[in-house]
């Protein structure tokens, strides 16, 4: 008989507790006090136990109740978000969001963007992904990823749709102990092709045999940024970091910055943009997050 019971009587035990009353349970369902009463007690038919003590004038929970009261409101919120869930997919809410950000992305705009995801979707699984250069373009070229975030890559094939994010500020820098670091003055290009750089590594195929902000012929090369921002700590070689990220690196004394002689004035910013294929765009949480990180954007 436990499998004959139905989320309506579960509503209705749980409207008659909220409620103090049969009558009153009947008000806020639209049903007669008879038919609350009636459903209630078929309920506790199914169920064995008895819910309600009647003998006063209003009915008062049992402990038997009260023991069952908790686990009605977890099924009872369980099938709400169930139905909500199923509504939203038909109406083309995507099942999951799967994104790739490339490593220069500004992490404190990312996790902002997505705390306010998560309660805008709460039922929406999120699945993030984190590269550098090409490997941040393959997974949505391969359907992966409903749309990614990245810098400015040639290699990018035509028919992909852009929205400009915002601007990352770039920074060349080195340790205080670096050779480079007790240059006086803007520093030749062919100053800094004579020390190790250290570039991030591309773990996609795309840019085989291309390369992208690479002045010197020796280099190390790194897949994480983290990494990178450690061996420059340690004076292992020069190369460019956002300027957030390395900030308080600048301002303490532990990374010193280079300025290449053919630097603009306003230094190097590295344009971030969503990307995502012409033919198959974000759907309603997808183009909801593109909108929150551009305007989260403009405020950072």
């Amino acid at each position: 008989m436990l499998d004959g019971f139905t989320l309506d009587q579960l509503r209705t035990f749980i409207a008659a507790v909220d409620e103090g009353s049969f009558s009153a349970a009947g008000r806020r369902l639209h049903r007669a006090q008879s038919a609350v009463s009636q459903t209630i007690s078929t309920l506790e038919a199914q169920l064995g136990v008895t819910l309600f003590d009647r003998s006063g004038r209003l009915p008062i929970l049992t402990q038997q109740g009260q023991a069952l009261l908790a686990e009605a409101r977890t099924v009872a919120g369980t099938m709400d978000a169930f139905r909500a869930r199923a509504k939203n997919l038909a109406g083309g809410l995507e099942a999951e969001l799967s994104v790739v950000v490339d490593v220069m992305f500004p992490i404190d705009v990312l996790t902002e963007a997505v705390s306010a995801f998560q309660n805008q979707f709460p039922t929406t699984p999120l699945r993030l992904y984190v590269e550098a250069l090409g490997a941040v373009l393959q997974p949505v070229l391969t359907g992966r990823c409903a749309f990614g975030i990245m810098g400015t890559l040639p290699i990018a094939p035509a028919n992909l749709l852009t929205e400009r994010l915002l601007g990352v500020r770039m920074a060349l820098v080195a340790a205080p102990t670096h050779p480079l670091a007790t240059h006086l003055g803007p520093i030749p290009i062919s100053t800094l092709a004579k020390h190790i750089q250290l570039v991030l590594t591309d773990r996609s195929d795309l840019s085989a045999g291309r390369e992208f902000g690479v002045i010197s012929a020796r280099t190390w090369r790194i897949a994480d940024l983290g990494a990178k921002h450690a061996f420059l700590l340690a004076g292992l070689g020069w190369g460019s970091m956002p300027q957030n990220v390395v900030e308080t690196d600048i301002a303490t004394g532990k990374l010193v910055p280079l300025i290449p002689d053919s630097a603009p004035p306003q230094g190097f910013t590295m344009t971030m943009s969503a990307f995502y294929p012409a033919a198959a765009p974000p759907g309603p949480a997808g183009s909801w997050l593109i909108r929150r990180l551009r305007q989260d954007g403009q405020d950072w």
